[in-house]
């Protein structure tokens, strides 16, 4: 924006973005208010419509308390220091002409801003107390509040800097005892005011969190408050809520000062007591003060966790443990919300016990999981009138997914057996219900997996009965009969007797609408779990395949059946594999040859999608891999009968990067499923890819290039490969090279550098004395400040491999094989040379991109590198990353003092005295916490 527009121009902009009707005219209108607010005139313009305020419309003040927010947060550097007061002075008179009535929204705008003020403006000496006497008069108490409550809530929001941050934290920890006394003010002056008392506890709520209230402080009359909101069933809802978010905020502060002193004890009581509260809530339907409690009753318990564990250890009866059973009671709630809340909880209880590894322990909790399971089972029920399926996209259905997964982790401390025949045993109860029927299925065959496969007592009985069910029973009660007939596939398999009539079973249910793909699933469990005993079956299987697309099946279904019968082929004998293999393959290459013949254009998802049978053959690859092998292999054959189809699916849907995405991934697999018996097809697929990139740079090429060099860049097929990778750089330079490239492509990045990682750990010395080598260090040098987890990790791994010079290498198979001394002693010159070229760029760029641009999880693989460098040669490395630390810059993107220069020696210091990559990682994050 060239020059300042005038104000009747921003209003006029900022009522067609709300108001006018017209989408193009709004479009247009927001983009010129962005690159209004990204200019230095918003400052002024912002301000400006501020002082207006009360001509405006609400939706100009809002877009003013939020452009001056934005400017505040995001280009505070802007600001020569000179003005800094004048704008908090501005800021203050804002909100002092802001009620509530001028809407929430613009009063968290201008709070928000002024928050973030005070933060940056590190001359303003004690911001709390001088917020405070400004705006503690009678018509801005509520926008004081909201300044107080996001004030602490934005010191790890911007990017301050470490130091700052402290410094900051030590101020509101100073200033406590005076927010304590403003907030006891305001508490007592309420009244009946919901809205005053509400954001009073959100106020203290939000300086408890930051940790700038003392332990003795909370003993107050907010918190005395809260408890007192909390136990009248007829308080208001959002006012329950924040004394729900008040309480629940101490329980952390107080789980670490665990010591049951009267502070704790007195904010423990006071929860427990609440349970005649929860009952009420209960009486009166009201769910979500129910959810309320349950969430305090539950985070009561993670925070006694510990305590509740160690003292059953010592045969004591903690009090502790009533916060357990009042979970528990929560459980038995009859809405399925109020029992997901405590899900978290039974995970930590379940992680605790499995670590300690103790029966007698695991014992003492075991009737609160049985009584957990039992809840969980109710819970599970499907409503009686529900006529076909649960739909997926249904919440209950995730609900029951996260119960499924619970049982299986708790499952252990009551016995899967135990539970399996608990669960069966119910359903010989009387006037037992479908509902309550499936959902003991539905338990059972949560924990079918962990049954012993030689228990010969219940499951036969459950097994009998699913294949007896009559045709009137209810379709989800069959639906989760298969399910559990596919998690009992390694108990079917220890009594093959029951196979056959199993099979027949699932034929039939394969053909009933509903039920189609939950039997292909189960089908392809048993077959993968009992493939020596389903060999014989082969024929039977081959013709399900065969009418597969007769069925109501998903694609997901019909791939796993596949994955199964691949895994039956497998098992064959040598001389009927690859007939077998040729059977099941020109199943999916039929239709694929009748869309490419009639140019049929692909619709994702249908039958004319080639990436459905793409799919399908990838996952016969995949899974077929004969156990005794012969030369040649015995799929080579088949692979070589199909390669023109494969090559001509190539050449057809060049132009789509999702089929050549999956046309790739389908060759992957072919050429892992025969190995070095593909090298005679390995020239023209090359050749193909080589030309095809050119043309259309999709990174699936890439990737494919790298399977090529993990199987054959140890053979005499290294030059060619080399070409390949050569004939690919120019494209992909130019794609990445472009504005934003590297950010835009990261599966390009992540391809190419996995590609040149596999030709350094299949051919070194040709990767190191290649043409190219100088311009893939250049580019992966940049490519470190890209903060795609798995693109960056991938370049980090390539850098790695490069400098870390291993005497042993790994074949593809995980084999080890020894370097010559000579290839060795080679390989390190090349690398040693190549480093001293780069080394200062890389050093440079792994440090900027930890302080600017990587999250702290990705620095571990900056660290390996560094370590890497560090070894080969210290003193080296130690003048680069000295050289390194001296151009950092002073302040951080904010504009505050970042590292002290005593910190920078510091952390110099740490990294070259290191002696793991584990020092040098910690060293990292430190000195990024510094700048963020």
């Amino acid at each position: 924006m060239e020059s300042q527009p005038s104000l009747d121009t921003v209003y006029a902009v900022v009522h067609t973005l709300y108001l006018n009707p017209n989408k193009t005219e709004k479009e247009k209108a927001s983009q010129w208010l962005h690159q209004l607010q990204k200019s230095i005139y918003a400052w002024k313009i912002a301000d400006e419509m501020l002082l207006h305020q009360n001509e405006l419309g609400l939706e100009a003040v809002y877009f003013s308390a939020q452009t001056m927010r934005q400017k505040v947060q995001n280009a505070f550097f802007e600001l020569p220091s000179e003005s800094h007061v004048s704008l908090r002075d501005s800021l203050i008179e804002h909100l002092c002409r802001t009620n509530d009535t001028s809407g929430k929204n613009i009063i968290t705008q201008l709070a928000l801003a002024l928050a973030d003020l005070a933060l940056q403006m590190s001359a303003w000496e004690k911001p709390v107390v001088y917020i405070i006497e400004k705006l503690s008069h009678k018509g801005s108490i509520l926008a004081l509040l909201e300044v107080l409550t996001v004030l602490p809530e934005e010191v790890n929001v911007l990017k301050l800097g470490k130091n700052r941050r402290e410094e900051f934290e030590e101020e509101l920890k100073a200033a406590g005892p005076i927010v304590i006394e403003f907030l006891k003010t305001c508490q007592a002056n309420c009244g009946d005011n919901v809205s005053l008392q509400t954001k009073v506890l959100k106020c203290f709520t939000s300086w408890v969190i930051a940790n700038a209230i003392k332990l003795p402080e909370i003993s107050n009359d907010v918190i005395v408050s809260a408890f007192q909101i909390l136990s009248n069933h007829q308080s208001s809802g959002s006012l329950h809520d924040a004394a729900t978010d008040c309480v629940s905020a101490l329980l952390p502060i107080l789980e670490y000062n665990n010591n049951f002193d009267a502070v704790n004890l007195n904010v423990f009581t006071c929860i427990l007591s609440l349970e005649e509260q929860f009952h009420m809530a209960v009486a009166h339907e009201d769910l979500e003060k129910c959810m309320n409690y349950c969430k305090l009753f539950t985070e009561l318990a993670e925070s006694l966790l510990d305590r509740i564990v160690n003292e059953s250890m010592t045969k004591q009866q903690p009090f502790s443990i009533k916060a357990l059973d009042l979970v528990l009671i929560c459980v038995g709630h009859h809405d399925y919300e109020v029992a997901s809340i405590t899900f978290r909880l039974w995970y930590r209880l379940s992680e605790i016990l499995y670590v300690k590894n103790d029966d007698s322990l695991t014992v003492l909790f075991k009737p609160h999981v049985e009584r957990l399971i039992g809840a969980l089972c109710k819970h599970c029920q499907l409503e009686p009138d529900l006529e076909g399926l649960l739909e997926e996209d249904h919440d209950f259905y995730d609900f029951r997914l996260k119960v499924s997964e619970l049982v299986k982790d708790v499952v252990f401390i009551v016995g899967s057996s135990t539970c399996f025949r608990h669960m069966f045993n119910s359903l010989h109860e009387n006037n037992v219900m479908w509902e309550q029927t499936e959902a003991a299925l539905y338990i059972m065959q949560s924990v079918a997996k962990n049954v012993l496969p030689e228990e010969n007592d219940v499951v036969p009985k459950v097994v009998e009965a699913i294949l007896h069910l009559p045709p009137s029973t209810h379709i989800a009660v069959r639906y989760t009969s298969l399910l559990l007939l596919g998690e009992l596939c390694e108990w079917i398999d220890k009594h093959p007797h029951t196979l056959e009539t199993i099979l027949n079973f699932l034929l039939h249910c394969l053909q009933q609408p509903g039920l189609a793909s939950v039997t292909a699933n189960a089908l392809q469990s048993i077959s993968t779990a009992c493939c020596t005993h389903m060999v014989g079956h082969f024929n039977g299987l081959l013709q399900i395949i065969q009418c597969l697309d007769t069925l109501s099946i998903s694609n997901d279904a019909a791939i796993g059946l596949l994955k199964g019968v691949a895994i039956i082929v497998s098992d064959m004998p040598q001389d009927q594999i690859s007939e077998a293999l040729k059977q099941l393959c020109l199943v999916q290459v039929k239709p694929l040859c009748e869309l490419i013949e009639k140019q049929i254009k692909p619709e994702k998802n249908k039958k004319s999608d080639p990436v459905i049978w793409l799919d399908r053959l990838a996952a016969i690859f995949k899974h077929t891999s004969p156990r005794i092998m012969s030369e040649p292999h015995p799929c080579q054959g088949v692979i070589t009968e199909l390669w023109p189809v494969l090559s001509k699916t190539c050449e057809t849907y060049q132009q789509d990067a999702r089929v050549m995405e999956h046309s790739s991934r389908c060759l992957r697999y072919a050429i892992r499923c025969v190995g070095k018996d593909f090298a005679h097809l390995l020239e023209p697929l090359v050749k193909q890819i080589v030309v095809l990139y050119s043309k259309h740079p999709h990174s699936s090429f890439l990737y494919l290039g790298s399977i090529l060099v993990d199987e054959y860049a140890t053979s005499h097929c290294v030059s060619g490969l080399l070409d390949m990778v050569q004939a690919f750089l120019p494209p992909t330079y130019a794609i990445l090279q472009e504005e934003d490239g590297l950010k835009n492509h990261p599966d390009t990045v992540d391809d190419l550098f996995r590609l040149c990682t596999r030709f350094l750990q299949r051919a070194p010395i040709a990767f190191l004395t290649s043409s190219f080598i100088s311009s893939v260090m250049q580019c992966g040098i940049l490519a470190t400040h890209l903060d795609h987890r798995e693109a960056n990790s991938t370049v980090m791994k390539f850098f790695y491999d490069l400098i870390h010079n291993n005497r042993v290498l790994s074949d593809k198979d995980g084999k080890k094989k020894a370097v010559s001394e000579e290839d060795f002693d080679m390989r390190h010159r090349l690398m040693k040379d190549i480093v001293s070229k780069h080394g200062q760029a890389l050093v440079s760029n792994l440090l900027q991109a930890c302080v600017f641009s990587l999250h702290t999880y990705m620095m571990a693989d900056v660290a390996d590198v560094l370590y890497e460098l560090i070894s080969v040669d210290r003193q080296v490395s130690n003048q680069w990353l000295q050289d390194t630390i001296s151009q950092l810059p002073k302040n951080t993107p904010a504009g505050m003092n970042a590292a002290t220069p005593e910190q920078l020696i510091e952390f110099h210091s740490q990294v070259t005295r290191s002696e793991s990559a584990y020092d040098v990682g910690q060293a990292l994050k430190e000195l990024s916490r510094l700048y963020r």
